[in-house]
């Protein structure tokens, strides 16, 4: 029997690295969408900067994808099937107005620590979805760990002093919708995605989203003083439409076309981490011990869940 060397170990293909690559720095992104959240929500009310970002973002994925379709003219939005086209339309509007609109509403209502362990519940939603459509099984290990996650989501929200640091249980909430919705455009857009391609399904959920809050943001903004928003303001507008909306869910698309959807939510896990140290770092929140115990149950009970 022949010993194997190592240069016949089987090692990841170049496309698989730079994939997992760019969803690393995809989460890195995320991660700091928190703090800018923050700093924005001192300039614009919470649903109008929400609305803001949504129809920034569907002008600039429009955009991407004109220049994308150039090359592929067969690939054109308009040649796909009606029945596609509505249902993508629908995984948009959860998966793009529901996850933004929710994020911002909940952030502005709970601390960055809190919403990044809720966020971090992502993976286990989409596998509970992923079960009830027959895609994967459950067993006695994984529902152990959405019980310890859920348990993580109890201490944060149960401990004393809460409010005084920020958190709320309605913002929790909020932002455990926003993951839900999350979940399901993972769970229900990656067949389509494998089918038409991440750009122009984003294209026509940021389309489709920015069409819808036109009226709204025509009707908040009447009585808005944009004239009174610093720079900071706009500059946190345009780093969460163009980098964390139109770049991040291009990447995240691209990986569930050749990723599992649990294994490339799976990357959350770090998101907690990062914007906790850069919440302490940037807006001197605390790193409390219910947020340390709950995040620890937390995030044990995401990885559990995940195990094989």
């Amino acid at each position: 029997m022949l010993l194997e060397t190592p240069s016949a170990v089987r090692k990841p293909a170049p496309k698989s690295a730079r994939t997992y690559a760019a969803v690393m720095l995809m989460t890195v992104f995320w991660s700091l969408n928190y703090i800018a959240a923050k700093f924005a929500l001192r300039s614009f009310p919470p649903i109008l900067y929400a609305c803001l970002r949504m129809i920034l973002a569907g002008a600039m994925m429009f955009v991407t994808y004109l220049l994308w379709v150039r090359h592929r003219p067969k690939a054109m939005i308009s040649k796909w099937p009606r029945r596609d086209l509505l249902i993508l339309g629908v995984i948009g509007i959860l998966g793009m107005v529901g996850n933004q609109i929710l994020f911002v509403a909940g952030l502005g209502r709970t601390s960055v620590a809190h919403a990044a362990l809720v966020i971090a519940t992502t993976p286990v939603q989409v596998l509970l979805l992923a079960c009830v459509r027959g895609q994967e099984r459950l067993s006695a290990t994984k529902v152990c760990g959405m019980a310890m996650a859920i348990g993580g989501i109890g201490v944060l929200n149960l401990s004393p002093g809460r409010s005084a640091r920020g958190a709320s249980i309605l913002g929790d909430f909020l932002v455990f919708l926003c993951a839900f919705s999350f979940a399901l455009y993972s769970v229900l857009g990656k067949e389509r995605m494998k089918r038409f391609g991440a750009i122009p399904v984003n294209a026509l959920g940021f389309g489709v989203s920015a069409l819808l809050l036109l009226a709204p943001v025509w009707l908040m903004g009447r009585d808005f003083h944009f004239a009174a928003v610093p720079a900071m303001g706009w500059w946190m507008l345009a780093y969460m439409s163009a980098i964390s909306s139109v770049l991040c869910y291009i990447i995240y698309s691209k990986a569930l076309e050749t990723l599992p959807a649990s294994r490339v939510a799976s990357f959350s896990y770090a998101q907690p981490f990062i914007a906790c140290l850069a919440a302490w770092w940037l807006l001197g929140e605390p790193v409390t011990l219910p947020v340390a115990m709950g995040g620890m149950m937390v995030l044990g009970g995401v990885w559990l869940t995940g195990r094989n």
